[in-house]
Formats: structure tokens, sequence, C-alpha cells
């Protein structure tokens, strides 16, 4: 199952614009915010799909019946462009756990890359909810990489994938190649993919638009 976000109206639609857009880029405070923002709206949707049990709580003047989350979910994100919207994540489930992962791309001078993952650190995650998070979702690879990993700390109850943009192609390769009944949540969906696997139209680097550029 694949929400995008965008397609119904609505102020993400605006975060969304602003990370795209190169000259609001410029200001990394607001980029990290507006990531931050697609998180949070991100977690809202999802918590949609949890399972909920009645609690009743004491108000000041009675009892109020409230329907609650009978768990929190862990939240895992690909270190560093994942902090933001991770961090979006976090600001709703509050009370999560939480799984890092270090994942890049290794270019040679061919052009060519390979994906390698040098760093996990996760809880257990046997029949837990998961919420794994990264702005991008170019080819996919990294995305299956790391899915991959983190299921050696268990296998997930379910899994929900969220990315800020997402490119067609790689939207496919990970219907593909994860199980059937992983969820994704991404703000868009870009068409064009380009040789050296960068999105079209995208919006450049998450990571060194968020932290600076790495050398």
């Amino acid at each position: 199952m694949v929400t995008i976000l965008s397609q119904n109206q609505s102020i993400v639609n605006r975060f969304i614009g602003e990370i795209r857009d190169a000259m609001i880029q410029k200001d990394r405070l607001r980029f990290r915010l507006n990531m931050e923002r697609i998180g949070e709206i991100a977690a809202y949707e999802i918590s949609k799909k949890f399972t909920y049990y009645n609690q009743e709580v004491v108000t000041p003047l009675g009892i109020a019946n409230v329907m609650l989350p009978v768990e929190d979910p862990v939240l895992a994100t690909i270190l560093r462009a994942g902090l933001p919207l991770h961090q979006g994540l976090l600001n709703y489930f509050d009370g999560a756990d939480n799984a890092f992962i270090s994942a890049y791309r290794r270019h040679h001078k061919d052009g060519s890359f390979d994906i390698r993952l040098e760093y996990i650190s996760s809880p257990e995650l046997t029949n837990r909810v998961v919420i794994l998070a990264d702005p991008m979702l170019a080819t996919g690879q990294s995305m299956v990489m790391t899915y991959k990993a983190i299921v050696e700390k268990g296998r997930p109850l379910h899994t929900h994938i969220v990315c800020a943009l997402a490119s067609a192609q790689g939207i496919e390769y990970v219907k593909k190649n994860l199980p059937q009944g992983i969820s994704l949540c991404v703000g868009a969906v870009d068409e064009e993919l380009t040789a050296q696997s960068f999105i079209v139209p995208g919006l450049g680097d998450a990571g060194d638009l968020a932290f600076g550029e790495k050398s």
C-alpha cells in the first residue's frame, strides 16, 4: 500500500514545495524544520492504522473514555539525512524506541556506486511495528538493504516506510524486493531518475542541505 501525502491538497504541499525550492534551501534551519513537519504529518497518517484500546481518564470534572494506541512503534532512520524526518515522527510517537542505521552510496570513477551499511543500533523488533524513515527513495536499493539488515533484530509485525520524496522506479523496486504488506508513506512521487540515480526534479542531496556538504 502506498500513501502519497501530496495527492490530497493540504498544508504538506507547502512544506514539500519549500524543501524543493533552491532559494529556500539556503536556509538549513527551515529545510530541517520542513522535513520535520513532513515527518509529523506522516506520523499522523500512519497512526490511523494502529490498534487502539479504551482507557478511562480522570478529568477535574469526571471520567472520559479515550482510545489509545496499544503500543508505541520502533522508529528507525538512515543516518544522517533521515534525522530531521525522524525527529518529526518522534515528536508524535514520543515514547517510541529508536533504531539508527548508517547507509551510504560509495561512488566509483565510472559513475557507478554500491551501497554500504556500516552501523546498526536497534532494539529487538520481533512483533513490533517499525517505521523506517529516509527522506529520499531513489533506486530503492539502500532501503531494501536496510530493511534486510534490521530484520536480523527480529521480524516486525508490520513495517511502514516514510520518505519525503520518492521516484516511481524506487517504489516499484521496494514493492518487488520487500515482503508483501509493507506500507509506504511518501510526500510526493517524481517520475524521472537520472543515470546517476538522482530523482528529478527532486531536491538535491537531503543530507547536505540539512547538515552541510561532506568531503
